[in-house]
C-alpha cells in the first residue's frame, strides 16, 4: 500500500474508532446491570426495538415496489422522483420532525382530515414514533434495493418471460431472490438508521416514557441530569447495533463465493 495513502487511512480509522474505545473505557461496567434493571431504561430498550421493526417492515412494504419502478421503470420523470424519495438522507431530521408535523399534525394537510373525520390525532402516539423512524430510514433501503435490481441480470426474467411467466410471477419467482441479499443489505442498513433516529422523533412524536421515548432519547434526557447513567445507555445501543450487524452479515452481506483472505 502507498505510504501517503497508508497515514490518512489509520487517521480515518482512528478517527471512527477511538470514540467507540473511549465509550467502552469510560462505561460504568459496576452499574451496568442495576442501570439496565431500571424500569424506564426497559421500556425505551423495548420501544427502540419495537419502533425500529416496525419501521422496517413499513419501509420493505414501500419501499421494495418504488426501488423497482425507480431502476426498471420508463416513467418520465424518474430522476426527479429519485432526487425527491433520497432529500431525507440530507435532510435535517429535526425539518423532516417539523415537516411530518405539517402534514399529519392536527392541523396538517392529513392530519386534520383524520381529526376531524375519525376523531385520531398521530403526534405524541408510539405510532409516529413509527412514521418518523420510517421517513428517516427507507431511503437506505430505496438505494440498496435499486443498486440490486440494476446489478441483477436481467436474462433470467427474460428467459422466465419466454415461457410463459406474467410480470408478477417474474418479480416473485425471480426478481425477488436475485436481488434478496441487496434487500436484506437495504433492511439492516434502515433498522439500524431507524433504531438510532431522534431529531424527527422528538419533533414529531415527542418524548414521553413508556409511549414515545426511545433510547437515544433516554439518552440525551440522562445526559442532563446522569452521565452515568447516558453512558450505560450509549453502551446498550452500540452492543445492539453492533451484534446484528455482525449476526446479518455473515448470512446476507458475507462473501459471494469467494474464499475470505
Amino acid at each position: 500500500m502507498p505510504a501517503p495513502l497508508l497515514v490518512p487511512a489509520l487517521l480515518g480509522v482512528l478517527f471512527l474508532v477511538l470514540p467507540l474505545v473511549g465509550l467502552v473505557v469510560r462505561a460504568p461496567w459496576s452499574q451496568l446491570l442495576s442501570s439496565l434493571a431500571e424500569p424506564q431504561i426497559g421500556q425505551a430498550l423495548r420501544l427502540s426495538l419495537v419502533s425500529a421493526t416496525l419501521a422496517t417492515l413499513l419501509s420493505l412494504v414501500l419501499g421494495v415496489p418504488l426501488a423497482w419502478v425507480l431502476a426498471r421503470s420508463t416513467i418520465r420523470g424518474r430522476s426527479v422522483l429519485r432526487a425527491l424519495v433520497t432529500v431525507p438522507l440530507v435532510l435535517p431530521p429535526v425539518v423532516g420532525g417539523v415537516a411530518l408535523f405539517l402534514v399529519l399534525g392536527r392541523q396538517g394537510m392529513v392530519g386534520r382530515w383524520l381529526f376531524e373525520t375519525f376523531d385520531y390525532t398521530i403526534p405524541f402516539t408510539t405510532t409516529a414514533v413509527v412514521i418518523a423512524e420510517t421517513f428517516v430510514a427507507m431511503p437506505f433501503l430505496v438505494i440498496s434495493v435499486e443498486g440490486a435490481l440494476r446489478a441483477a441480470d436481467a436474462r433470467f426474467e427474460d428467459a422466465a418471460a419466454t415461457l410463459g411467466a406474467d410480470r408478477w410471477t417474474t418479480f416473485r419467482r425471480v426478481t425477488l431472490p436475485l436481488v434478496l441479499p441487496g434487500v436484506a443489505a437495504g433492511a439492516v442498513l434502515c433498522w439500524a438508521r431507524a433504531l438510532g433516529e431522534f431529531g424527527a422523533t422528538i419533533t414529531f412524536a415527542g418524548n414521553f416514557p413508556g409511549t414515545t421515548q426511545t433510547m437515544p432519547l433516554a439518552v440525551y434526557l440522562a445526559l442532563q441530569s446522569d452521565p452515568e447513567a447516558a453512558i450505560v445507555l450509549s453502551l446498550v445501543l452500540l452492543g445492539v447495533s453492533l451484534a446484528t450487524l455482525l449476526l446479518l452479515r455473515d448470512r446476507w452481506l458475507g462473501r459471494s463465493g469467494t474464499p475470505a483472505a
